[in-house]
C-alpha cells in the first residue's frame, strides 16, 4: 500500500469515530446506557482525585484547622469557619474542609464580595449543629452564601443537614402542631459564575440546595439523599434564578427532587435519576394570588423511580402571569404515580383553597419520548383552570402502561386544556 493510501485509510477510520460519536451523543435516550451519564460513586472518586491533585497544587489554601476548628468532637465550630472564610474571601484562597473529619456548625452565611478565585473546598463532612434553639433567629437559613461572583464549591464531602428532629417537630408529620419554618440546608443568594459540583448533601431540615437570584450556575455530579417520609426535604430548589445548569445528579428526598419556581428562566436539566420523592416540577406558582413568569425550561434524560409524581406543573388558583416554552423529553418512568400531570387547582394547605378566575397561564409545553410504567390508572392528567386554559400542549411518542401490567390499562384525564399530538401516544385524552 502506497503511503498516500495509508493516510487516506488513517483519515476515513478517524472520520468513522468521529461520526460515530455525533451519532450517539444524539441519540434518543437509553436507559441502559445512562449508567455512563451518571454514576455517583464513580463520579464521586474521579472529581475528588481530580480536586486533590489541584488543590495540592496551590499554594492559597486556608484550612479550618488553622483557625480554630477541631474535627470530630461534637463542638461547634462556627467561629472557627467564619475566620477562615474571611481570609479566603478576601484574599482570594480556597478554604479547605479536611477529608474524613466532621465540623458541626451553627447557622452560618460565608458574604461576598470576595477577592476572584475564592472556593470552598468539603473533602470532608459538614454537620448541622443539633439543637433547634440556635436558629430562633432566622429559622429559614444553615449555611448560606450570599454575594460571592466566580465561586467554586466542591470537593466530593457531605453537608449533612441533621434533619430528623425538625422532620418530627413538622405540622405535616405532627398534625398537632403549628406550622413553621425550617432552614434550607444549603442557599445560594446573588451568586452569578456559580460552580456547585461532586457533593453529597443529605438529611436537610428542610430544603437541601436553594439557588435564589443567581445567574449563570452549574449543579453537576450532586448526589442529595433523605428518607421518602421526611417533610418538605425538596432537593434542588430554583428561584428568580436565569441561565442554569443542573446534570449528572441523583436525587431522593420526600418531597421534589427538582422545584423551579418564579423568577427562573433558561434552566436545563440533564441525566437526572430521581427517587424517593415528588418528582421534577414547575412550581409551585401563583400562590397568594401571586405573579408568576417561567420560561425556558428543558428536561431531557432523566429516570424517575416510585415517585408520586413524575413531570408535573402546579399552580394555584387566583395567580396571574405565565409558564412557557417548558420541554420534558426522554425521560423513563418506573412505577411513578401521575407521570404526567398538570395541577392548576394546587392547594397545599389545611383549609379548601377557595375557586378563583384568576391563574397562572400554562403555553407551550412539550412532552416527547416518555415512557415507562404507571402505579396509577390514570397516567396523563391535565386538570387546567376553567377560565385561562392550557394551550399549545404537545405530546409525542408518550407510552405510559401499568406498573401491575393489568388488563384495565392506563387512562388520561384532561380538563380545559388544548393539545396535539404526534407519533405514537397511550393513553389519549377523551372529552365528554
Amino acid at each position: 500500500m502506497s503511503p498516500k493510501s495509508v493516510v487516506l485509510s488513517v483519515f476515513i477510520l478517524f472520520l468513522s469515530f468521529g461520526l460515530c460519536f455525533g451519532f450517539y451523543i444524539e441519540d434518543k435516550y437509553n436507559e441502559t446506557n445512562y449508567k455512563y451519564y451518571t454514576g455517583p460513586r464513580r463520579l464521586m472518586k474521579q472529581q475528588h482525585e481530580h480536586f486533590m491533585r489541584r488543590t495540592r497544587r496551590s499554594k492559597g489554601r486556608v484550612n479550618v484547622d488553622d483557625y480554630g476548628a477541631i474535627a470530630n468532637d461534637g463542638r461547634d465550630d462556627t467561629e472557627a469557619f467564619e475566620k477562615a472564610w474571611n481570609e479566603a474571601c478576601s484574599r482570594g484562597y480556597i478554604l479547605v474542609v479536611p477529608e474524613k473529619c466532621v465540623y458541626y456548625l451553627k447557622p452560618i452565611t460565608f458574604s461576598g464580595p470576595c477577592q476572584p478565585n475564592t472556593a470552598f473546598k468539603v473533602y470532608g463532612t459538614i454537620k448541622a449543629w443539633p439543637h433547634m434553639s440556635a436558629y430562633e433567629k432566622d429559622r429559614r437559613l444553615w449555611i448560606m452564601f450570599d454575594n460571592v461572583l466566580n465561586l467554586v464549591v466542591d470537593g466530593g464531602g457531605i453537608i449533612d443537614g441533621n434533619g430528623w428532629k425538625w422532620w418530627q417537630n413538622s405540622c405535616k408529620v405532627n398534625k398537632s402542631l403549628p406550622c413553621k419554618d425550617a432552614p434550607t440546608a444549603v442557599t445560594f443568594s446573588q451568586c452569578n459564575n456559580l460552580k456547585v459540583v461532586n457533593l453529597n448533601f443529605k438529611n436537610a431540615q428542610q430544603m437541601h440546595v436553594r439557588f435564589q437570584r443567581c445567574f449563570n450556575v452549574t449543579a453537576s455530579n450532586l448526589v442529595v439523599t433523605a428518607p421518602g417520609n421526611s417533610p418538605n426535604t425538596d432537593g434542588i430548589h430554583v428561584t428568580e434564578t436565569q441561565t442554569m445548569v443542573i446534570s449528572n445528579s441523583v436525587i431522593g428526598t420526600g418531597d421534589d427532587c427538582i422545584s423551579i419556581v418564579s423568577g427562573s428562566n433558561n434552566i436545563r436539566v440533564t441525566n437526572v435519576i430521581c427517587g424517593p420523592g415528588h418528582g421534577i416540577s414547575i412550581g409551585s406558582l401563583g400562590a397568594g394570588n401571586s405573579e408568576a413568569e417561567v420560561s425556558d425550561v428543558v428536561v431531557n434524560r432523566a429516570i424517575l423511580k416510585g415517585t408520586t409524581n413524575g413531570v408535573r406543573i402546579k399552580t394555584w388558583q387566583g395567580g396571574y402571569g405565565y409558564a412557557k416554552n417548558i420541554k420534558f423529553m426522554n425521560i423513563v418512568m418506573r412505577n411513578v404515580t401521575n407521570p404526567i400531570i398538570i395541577d392548576q387547582n394546587y392547594c397545599d394547605q389545611k383549609e379548601p383553597c377557595p375557586e378563583q378566575e384568576s391563574a397562572v397561564q400554562l403555553s407551550n409545553v412539550v412532552y416527547q419520548n416518555i415512557r415507562g410504567t404507571s402505579a396509577s390508572e390514570v397516567a396523563i392528567k391535565f386538570e387546567c383552570s376553567k377560565t385561562v386554559r392550557c394551550r399549545e400542549i404537545y405530546l409525542q411518542d408518550v407510552i405510559l402502561t401499568p406498573e401491575d401490567g393489568g388488563d384495565t390499562g392506563t387512562v388520561a384525564a384532561c380538563e380545559n386544556v388544548v393539545y396535539a399530538n404526534r407519533g405514537k401516544l397511550h393513553p389519549q385524552c377523551s372529552f365528554s
